[in-house]
């Protein structure tokens, strides 16, 4: 190991505080870390997440399956994961008495149920690590050094200025911060939002609140990408997994709209026009004195079949008997095509997760340094890195948090 080298960690958010942490244990304590934060509280997003439980990561260990997850990035974190997943975030946890555990749907969360839980066990390991976090510190800029010991002079708001070897950009989306960094030649890709709900121009289907269809695909008219999973229908639009993933997937195309676009959505996902229509005749001929029910295959909810009802202009009295050949077609597209017109962009929560950042190709992911700024690192969502929801955010700051500490570990060893 070469000279203790003096490091600034800048942000003291999720990805800052475990960025520290792991260069502190891969350079076994040789090395000055400090933290900088330009508010007054560490780990504010993180004490909101998952609705003030924190979820941690996700139960998705397979490294490939994993980086699907990630709208942007998943080609530099399919092997980052490789070096550090969600067992192993598992692991780091359970060795600091932080006990984890798995919802149904895969979403990981402290035991407690308390993000309180997570930031006591950042706050403790710092303490115990006597790493500092100066608070109401605001970055104005960051100069590289040529011929001198420390390889970076940062400025601080009232003229202040320090010296470091390393500077670990752990900031999350902040534009600030991006302009400091096109200062220095790094490629800003333009932040739009990603992971919010659908509002959707003014509709019935939403005197259906809270309703959730199981098994839905929503698109964006003509060519978009389809989204599966639960829609949850709201009082001004959809919600749920496939609305969201939608968000994240689509956050470009639908920034570039104004967020104004037709949506298609299949109901009764897996299933084509043609195979819906012929289930209706088969009902017609094996079942004609039946009336038309939510459940001849797909389970849907009894209160959103009679919407579809009434958007395919059918009594819903009818019997199978009695549809004409067009009520069986309408029928069928309004379950597999319906179209409906998204208006405006709504909010997901407390959450808020942006597509943009310092751009991958300026980053080696084997290291997490830059490659136009040597001796700085980039972690989480400062990069234009982001994932879906379900923990993976929180996942892809942990990850290359560990990853630049290896870097850092590297570069120092003699």
């Amino acid at each position: 190991m070469g000279p203790k080298p003096k490091i600034a960690v800048i942000g003291a958010g999720a990805s800052g505080c475990f960025v520290a942490l792991q260069i502190f244990e891969h350079l076994e304590g040789k090395a000055s870390i400090q933290i900088f934060e330009r508010s007054k509280e560490p780990l504010a997003k993180l004490r909101v997440s998952g609705g003030g439980r924190c979820n941690v990561t996700h139960q998705l260990f397979e490294p490939d399956l994993l980086s699907e997850k990630y709208p942007r990035g998943q080609k530099e974190l399919r092997w980052a994961f490789e070096r550090f997943q969600p067992k192993d975030t598992i692991e780091w946890f359970a060795k600091r008495g932080v006990a984890l555990k798995a919802e149904a749907d895969g979403r990981i969360f402290p035991s407690t149920d308390k993000s309180e839980t997570i930031i006591n066990c950042f706050l403790n390991e710092l303490q115990k690590y006597k790493i500092p976090i100066r608070f109401e510190q605001g970055l104005v800029g960051v100069y590289q050094l040529e011929n001198q010991i420390e390889k970076f002079r940062l400025l601080w708001e009232g003229g202040k200025e320090e010296f470091f070897d390393i500077v670990v950009m752990a900031t999350g989306s902040n534009r600030k911060i991006w302009g400091i960094l096109e200062k220095l030649n790094h490629t800003i890709v333009d932040p739009v939002p990603s992971l919010f709900t659908l509002t959707l121009e003014n509709t019935d289907l939403m005197e259906l609140t809270g309703l959730v269809i199981p098994h839905a695909e929503i698109k964006i008219l003509p060519k978009g990408k389809p989204q599966k999973g639960p829609i949850l229908v709201t009082h001004w639009g959809l919600s749920g997994p496939a609305a969201l993933r939608l968000s994240a997937w689509e956050a470009r195309t639908l920034f570039e709209a104004n967020y104004k676009v037709e949506l298609s959505i299949n109901w009764v996902c897996g299933e084509t026009t043609q195979i819906v229509e012929e289930t209706y005749w088969k009902k017609k001929e094996v079942s004609p004195k039946e009336k038309l029910s939510a459940n001849p295959e797909w389970k849907l909810p009894s209160r959103f079949f009679d919407w579809i009802l009434k958007e395919s202009n059918i009594p819903d009295n009818k019997r199978y008997s009695d549809l004409s050949k067009s009520e069986i077609r309408n029928l069928s597209l309004n379950l597999t095509q319906k179209k409906l017109q998204m208006v405006a962009k709504g909010v997901f929560k407390d959450e808020f997760v942006t597509a943009g950042g310092v751009s991958r190709k300026e980053i080696q992911f084997q290291t997490m340094e830059s490659k136009i700024c040597p001796g700085m690192y980039f972690v989480g969502e400062v990069i234009d890195v982001d994932g879906i929801t379900g923990g993976f955010n929180f996942q892809n700051a942990w990850t290359t948090s560990v990853i630049a500490a290896q870097g850092i570990r590297k570069s120092y060893l003699t």
